[in-house]
């Protein structure tokens, strides 16, 4: 990797280590007062960054957001990344509407958009329609299905799996039916006529899940081990499904070439990951919808948000307190490495 494009988490290291070699010569202790100047005000400089790219997002927010149509535009998003651009456009404000949410600049937004809009641009919103959810915590989609007559299977960890403890902290896992109905998206008695839950380990999906119209996970199987298992799953999924199915699916976007982080709770994939993958996937047999790369050159598409995702209000000036209202969370630093979210949306042949 040349100098000029190096990850500044790396730089930042090799600055400590200099640091580091800098020692008092009267007593051979290191020098820390270099190190204390270098790092005292890195808090400060992250609030900074964080105050204006979501006073920017704000800004936009209330100017470039679409006005909601009367049905969503025949436009088939085909494997693409997450853009500033796909979150201003009409698809993604009549689906947010849907959900009953107001549009932000937030790469979860447009996860749960792309899948809705992916499922009715291929017809499978639709009364007597089945489909099969992977790792679907408490999302929204299964009560929204539902109450369009679709039969939901929404799968789930087992709760005694060792990863399952850390899901359900942050609201991303389910261990029972309570958990995922909505009841502002449907009614409960729609909902128990619709949804049941099953334990699945997406590593090794049950043979009993198949002849599905189609399946889909919203950012799930970057936690499945690696980048290969990941690659996979996909794969794998295209067993549980009828002829014509479609399986839909979003996940975690380094969109740099050079390191990338692999065998981790957490991967990330790159360019060359699905390609290949649309590579396998086509010798199978499927068919891929369009591929595209195109991160977005708006502003908000250069903005990489950073840690912490949640302020602790308590520790913050009350005039922070608004900022997680309207967060420019598209693009995000995932240790240290420039990320969005990617979906993709193959057909089986």
């Amino acid at each position: 990797m040349s100098k000029d494009n190096r990850n500044p988490s790396v730089e930042i290291q090799e600055h400590l280590r200099q640091f580091m070699r800098w020692v008092d010569p009267s007593n051979g202790n290191p020098n820390t007062e270099p190190l204390w100047e270098f790092i005292r005000d890195i808090g400060i400089m992250r609030l900074n960054i964080k105050n204006m790219g979501y006073d920017i997002a704000r800004h936009l927010g209330s100017s470039r957001m679409s006005d909601i149509p009367a049905a969503p535009p025949r436009a088939n998003l085909g494997w693409r990344a997450s853009t500033q651009a796909d979150i201003e456009s009409d698809w993604a404000a009549y689906w947010c509407n849907e959900l009953q949410v107001r549009p932000l600049y937030h790469r979860k937004l447009w996860e749960l958009s792309y899948v809705l809009h992916c499922l009715w641009y291929h017809g499978k919103i639709a009364p007597g329609m089945r489909g099969l959810g992977f790792g679907c915590g408490e999302e929204p989609i299964p009560s929204y299905l539902a109450s369009k007559g679709v039969d939901v299977v929404a799968t789930d960890l087992p709760p005694d799996h060792v990863d399952a403890v850390n899901w359900r902290n942050t609201a991303q896992h389910t261990d029972n039916l309570e958990k995922i109905c909505q009841p502002n998206l449907v009614t409960r008695a729609d909902f128990d006529r619709h949804v049941s839950l099953e334990y699945v380990d997406m590593n090794a999906i049950p043979e009993s899940l198949r002849d599905f119209d189609f399946c889909w996970s919203v950012c799930a199987f970057e936690h499945i081990g690696s980048i290969e298992k990941g690659l996979q799953f996909i794969l794998n999924s295209m067993s549980t499904l009828k002829k014509g199915g479609v399986s839909i699916h979003t996940t975690e976007f380094n969109f740099q070439n050079g390191p990338t982080i692999d065998n981790w709770p957490s991967v990330l994939f790159q360019q060359k990951h699905f390609e290949d993958l649309a590579n396998r996937l086509r010798q199978a047999g499927h068919r891929c919808e369009p591929i595209t790369f195109n991160i977005g050159e708006d502003m908000l598409d250069r903005f990489i948000d950073i840690p912490p995702w949640e302020w602790n209000k308590a520790e913050t000036p009350s005039s922070m307190n608004k900022i997680g209202e309207c967060p420019a969370h598209i693009k995000l630093s995932i240790d240290g490495l420039p990320c969005t979210c990617y979906g993709l949306v193959v057909e089986k042949g």
